[in-house]
């Protein structure tokens, strides 16, 4: 499967972050914690080359806590990258993130800092600034690229944040990272198919979370061999069914991808370091 899913105001903001990257001391790149990688535009790269850039893993409430360890040890090997893991609808937390940032910046105090904050669709950047804020300044939700366009808020201590519109690229390949931002909730709804993505999300639970399921399913007696069978007894249990009696797989797909963005299946990965070296 490849999904292409690229809005026009995603061009139109990435247009503005070539030109608004040149006015910034540093970045904050936010990522989702349980797809680090996959949650991470290459365009960021390109245009953060000569800018301090913080990766901040975001929504650790959400991902398998082991996991998350894995990630900071795998990207504190990577030379000139820094990251954090952070709950942003903590303020406590969302202000770590920022310090860390600011004071890796030769600063003059009498000049204000100013700092972006970019990222994919719905990882959480405008949370973020609202935990900054200490009030809500940014529409927030689960849906994707609710932020359309850049915000500015002034912090205490001289500092500016610029909150921006999330973006992804035009054609999103390999086709395990599109099933993996289209299971995350990173892409809009409109743009997948709930069958290919409950299908997907069903067979890594099985491999990866087995006791998981089981947990938030007692109706599953045992584990199921595949995912046609777990998303059968999902829909069958929790009446998506047709007329006849026949399961309606489609709904039984999103009672279970809903569950799984929401955490209501428990803290899990989508991806894992040991991923990446597998796809090497």
């Amino acid at each position: 499967m490849t999904i292409q899913w690229f809005p026009g105001h995603m061009l139109e903001t990435k247009n503005l972050l070539k030109k608004a990257i040149s006015k910034v001391d540093a970045v904050l790149e936010i990522l989702d914690a349980r797809l680090p990688e996959a949650s991470a535009n290459p365009f960021v790269n390109k245009i953060c080359k000569d800018k301090f850039r913080l990766k901040v893993l975001n929504k650790n409430d959400l991902a398998d806590p082991e996991q998350t360890k894995l990630w900071l040890d795998y990207f504190k090997k990577k030379e000139g990258t820094s990251a954090i893991s952070i709950c942003g609808t903590h303020k406590s937390q969302a202000y770590e993130a920022l310090n860390y940032c600011v004071n890796k910046i030769d600063r003059n105090r009498a000049r204000k800092i100013k700092v972006m904050v970019l990222g994919i669709p719905n990882t959480g950047k405008s949370t973020i600034l609202n935990s900054l804020a200490g009030k809500k300044i940014a529409k927030i939700g689960d849906v994707p690229a609710i932020t359309r366009h850049q915000q500015r808020t002034s912090l205490k201590n001289n500092i500016d944040i610029y909150d921006t519109p999330g973006i992804l690229w035009p054609v999103i390949e390999p086709e395990k990272r599109a099933y993996i931002l289209a299971a995350s909730g990173a892409i809009s709804d409109t743009a997948i198919d709930y069958n290919d993505i409950g299908f997907f999300a069903a067979k890594l639970l099985i491999k990866r979370y087995p006791d998981l399921l089981m947990q938030r399913y007692p109706f599953l007696k045992t584990l199921p061999d595949d995912e046609l069978t777990l998303i059968e007894k999902i829909g069958s249990a929790r009446g998506c069914l047709k007329k006849g009696g026949i399961v309606d797989f489609q709904k039984a797909s999103e009672v279970l991808i809903r569950e799984l963005r929401a955490g209501k299946i428990g803290r899990i990965n989508f991806e894992t370091p040991k991923d990446l070296e597998h796809d090497d």
